[in-house]
């Protein structure tokens, strides 16, 4: 069976795209990100591009582009867009893909709809990727609880961040879930020191196993 991932968060701005840019170059794989919030930036799939060092035609395009850096639900709101949960199909493509979802699992599409509830009917395994600072210990058990109970797939987490084991060690015990890897804050963010830190923290094998 090809390998397919989502890549989903505790919150927003922890590293999610940066470990999704290393994860899809590793993997030589396509990269889709669903629904882009905020336009006048760097995308997030332009920002894979530039990190995996991949072609862009690994690049997927978005079902939707919305102008804002806004939650969703809002930033369509404010473009006149009404997003389709039903629209949301994970591409036909040659090869693995890695899917990137919008901040945490509960961010919302519509008023009545959350990324989750998106992930739970596609059943493709999730990484969840959180921070190693204070606070990620209840934001990590919180969304490991909010996949388990909506039968998502769980392959790990990936942490992101310095070196912090006593919280590492305290979220795989009462999370009962494995631990990837951790990416460390990296000095100087290029695709080159990129794909070394990965490479260096992170065991695709294992990564392709825990997907069981």
């Amino acid at each position: 069976m090809t390998a397919r991932f989502v890549v989903t968060g505790t919150d927003t701005g922890i590293g999610k795209t940066v470990f999704a840019a290393a994860l899809t170059g590793a993997l030589n794989a396509r990269y889709w990100k669903p629904v882009q919030s905020g336009l006048e930036d760097e995308t997030d799939s332009e920002a894979v591009v530039r990190l995996s060092r991949l072609p862009a035609a690994h690049i997927l395009p978005e079902a939707y582009r919305l102008s804002a850096p806004l939650s969703p639900h809002l930033s369509a709101r404010l473009d006149g867009v009404e997003i389709d949960p039903a629209r949301l199909e994970p591409p036909a493509c040659t090869g693995p893909l890695v899917i990137e979802g919008a901040g945490g699992l509960l961010v919302p599409l519509t008023k009545n709809t959350v990324f989750a509830d998106v992930f739970a009917r596609w059943r493709i395994p999730v990484i969840l990727c959180a921070r190693t600072s204070l606070g990620t210990i209840n934001h990590t058990l919180l969304s490991i609880e909010a996949l388990r109970s909506r039968d998502i797939p769980l392959c790990g987490v990936a942490f992101l961040g310095a070196e912090n084991a006593d919280t590492q060690a305290t979220i795989a015990a009462i999370g009962q879930v494995k631990v990837l890897g951790r990416l460390p804050l990296l000095e100087s963010l290029t695709s080159e020191t990129l794909r070394r830190a990965f490479r260096e923290n992170f065991d695709i094998e294992f990564l392709m196993e825990a997907r069981a």
